[in-house]
């Protein structure tokens, strides 16, 4: 594949993420600097709702094309475009004074966001050839991350430096030089792609089939725990008046690479001792792990206490993820492995996006303390369920998917860290 190739798909995966990883992570520190209640903080995280629906309209893209301009390349072109004039709009409003509005547009640039994450993973699909797709899966890896690291922490670094206009102005420049790629990207001529007629009520049998019942109770369960303290850590380190630019580094540079690390050295262990010890034990440890960040909760502010909580919520919640999905991989049946995969992922996405406004509610009414206990226990009631899951039905022998579900690890990450 041609090098330019490759640096296009690094391109797409950076400015996908890039604003929506400002809104659902730098932004709500913003907020809270600037006195914004918790509650309020949390309407930006409902907006990440619409990377758990945007199955609604896949079909969509697969079957529309753009004449000339291509066909995923002209959902590129469009969604790109959409995106730099979206980002210009919102440099000119006082997006602070004007909070409800600016809800909107985030809720309108992330439907952008989500669509050029369907057409980018369809044109990478027909790009990479089977001998590619490891340095094709790396390369997206690490783009999804630049995108969290520049939009959750340099952007958030810079704010205090370039303010609103500068940092929206700044990321719709970084947008409009892929934009600029893609405008010289020939797409490869290939026969119109068919798409297999999974019927529509798969996405409700698959839940009538042995031990589903106890997965689902367990992908509604697990990302609550971490997912509640991941939602809390920027409130809570602006609380104890860290900077806006320790809190980006801290938490979305320092934290990606720690999860990234983590995501690597867990695909080694499921494949050395399978699922269920790894699902269990993550499970249990994450429970120890939120505990870890009670005195953060308290209002601690001595580094060598709070320093290593915060860590260790990162070096857990990847982990978790890509257990979870390796075993979604396990419950997909041949000829509807799409549809199967989809719909348990979009539950497990939605319970994650709902634990942080669950986080901000419960936080905002009974304070950190509070919220740090129910996610310790809701953490403890995952590794209840994940024991019992086993012992209903066998485990399975490890698979050769590990490598895929990390790269799904960061894609989920990437929309949701913000919650973080």
């Amino acid at each position: 594949m041609k090098p330019a190739h490759w640096i296009l798909i690094a391109s797409l995966y950076v400015t996908q993420f890039l604003p929506v990883s400002f809104f659902f992570m730098g932004l709500p520190a913003i907020l809270r600097a600037q006195g914004k209640t918790l509650e309020e903080i949390g309407a930006l995280y409902l907006l990440g709702f619409v990377w758990v629906f945007k199955i609604l309209w896949a079909p969509l893209v697969d079957r529309v094309s753009f004449g000339r301009l291509g066909h995923y390349r002209g959902w590129l072109i469009a969604m790109q475009t959409a995106m730099v004039g979206m980002l210009l709009l919102v440099s000119q409003i006082d997006g602070l004074a004007n909070f409800p509005l600016l809800v909107i547009l985030g809720l309108i640039l992330t439907v952008f966001s989500a669509t050029q994450d369907i057409a980018t993973d369809a044109i990478t699909c027909r790009l990479l050839t089977p001998e590619n797709r490891g340095i094709g899966n790396s390369i997206q890896v690490a783009g999804g991350l630049v995108g969290i690291m520049l939009g959750g922490g340099a952007t958030l670094a810079l704010y205090a430096h370039i303010g609103w206009a500068g940092c929206f102005l700044l990321m719709a420049a970084v947008v409009g030089i892929c934009l600029a790629q893609i405008l010289f990207f020939r797409e490869p001529s290939t026969e119109k792609i068919t798409q297999q007629r999974v019927p529509y009520s798969r996405i409700w049998r698959i839940w009538r089939e042995p031990g589903m019942g106890t997965w689902a109770l367990l992908m509604m369960i697990v990302p609550l725990g971490v997912g509640m303290i991941f939602a809390m850590l920027s409130p809570m380190l602006v609380d104890i008046g860290w900077s806006l630019e320790a809190v980006g580094f801290t938490l979305n540079i320092v934290g990606s690479l720690v999860g990234l690390a983590a995501v690597a050295a867990t695909g080694v262990l499921i494949r050395k001792f399978g699922r269920r010890p790894i699902l269990v034990a993550a499970a249990f440890i994450q429970a120890a792990i939120i505990l870890s960040v009670l005195p953060l909760a308290y209002g601690a502010t001595t580094m060598p206490v709070i320093l290593p909580g915060v860590v260790l919520v990162f070096l857990i919640y990847n982990p978790v993820a890509t257990v979870m999905l390796t075993i979604m991989m396990d419950r997909t049946a041949t000829g509807s492995e799409g549809t199967d995969f989809t719909v348990q992922y979009s539950l497990y996405s939605f319970m994650g996006f709902l634990s942080g406004t669950v986080a901000l509610q419960v936080a905002g009414a009974a304070g950190y303390p509070v919220m740090v206990a129910i996610a310790a226990v809701l953490a403890v009631v995952a590794g209840l369920l994940a024991i019992r899951l086993y012992r209903a039905s066998p485990q399975s022998a490890p698979c050769d998917d590990v490598a895929v579900n990390t790269f799904q690890t960061a894609v989920h990450q990437a929309a949701v860290q913000a919650r973080g």
